[in-house]
């Protein structure tokens, strides 16, 4: 809502692209692959089906009924480990997503903000061929997004990718490229994203707006952007309007300037 802010990425228009830090060495890693003529044959992705495990040749994953399929491995929980699985619900999807880390977690959250229609965990594991033999891996997730558009990923601390990670990274970018989705590593994000998203989130789910707060946002924006101070201040109770411009500021039906871009 500041003025200063308004030339910058504004958060009603931004693209998720604009919130993450990709990883940079898939070209590098790239090299490590083995693409003979026929690679999209002898890559395989297994899948769980209806309760199967269901094997596909990269070449024929476009026929993969993907808003079928389950997570190809479970998610555990026990005493004294490292990482910390959960489930986290999105309002987009309506339902909860399982998550192995706290920065999936963080994943599931940005991906609700940009309205995904569905989020698939763990969603197939991947065998391809690389310098040193066969090797599997399973991205983390594939996201279908607003537009229809697939988007598969992988959250990964970038000071632990190791060789052979990016290697697997590379094997899964040439897939979603086989196939016509997009790919990314996450490795961080922009500045201010997570605390940002995380302060909008709290106000996410649905509002009875009562008092008319909504309509009077709205209004005090019409002819330009307001500090939001003075945007609350135009409803009839400023403590519930802000927490409704919170809400319409998640649904990015307002928009506030942003340093992520």
């Amino acid at each position: 809502m500041n003025p200063k802010a308004a030339a910058q990425v504004r958060s009603d228009a931004c693209v998720f692209d604009a919130l993450i830090t990709p990883y940079g060495g898939l070209d590098e890693a790239r090299t490590g692959l083995v693409m003979r003529d026929d690679w999209a044959s002898r890559w395989t992705t297994a899948w769980q089906v209806n309760g199967s495990k269901v094997v596909w040749p990269v070449r024929d994953v476009g026929s993969v009924p993907v808003l079928s399929s389950k997570p190809v491995r479970g998610f555990t929980w026990r005493t004294k480990q490292r990482h910390r699985p959960g489930l986290e619900f999105l309002v987009s999807t309506g339902r909860m997503h399982g998550f192995e880390s706290l920065e999936e977690r963080a994943a599931l959250l940005a991906l609700d903000f940009m309205t995904a229609i569905e989020v698939l965990p763990q969603p197939f594991t991947l065998r391809f061929e690389h310098a040193d033999g066969y090797a599997g891996h399973t991205p983390d997730f594939l996201a279908v997004m607003g537009d229809g558009g697939h988007w598969l990923l992988d959250i990964w601390p970038a000071g632990l990718i190791g060789e052979l990670d990016a290697v697997k990274f590379a094997a899964s970018c040439e897939v979603a490229a086989a196939c016509g989705w997009r790919y990314s590593v996450i490795v961080g994000w922009r500045p201010h994203v997570l605390a940002g998203l995380d302060a909008l989130s709290a106000q996410r789910r649905p509002l009875t707006d009562q008092l008319g707060c909504q309509p009077a946002l709205l209004a005090a924006v019409a002819d330009g952007a307001v500090a939001f101070g003075e945007l609350v201040e135009a409803t009839r109770v400023p403590a519930v309007g802000r927490a409704h411009a919170v809400h319409l500021l998640w649904h990015r039906r307002l928009g506030l300037g942003s340093s992520a871009g």
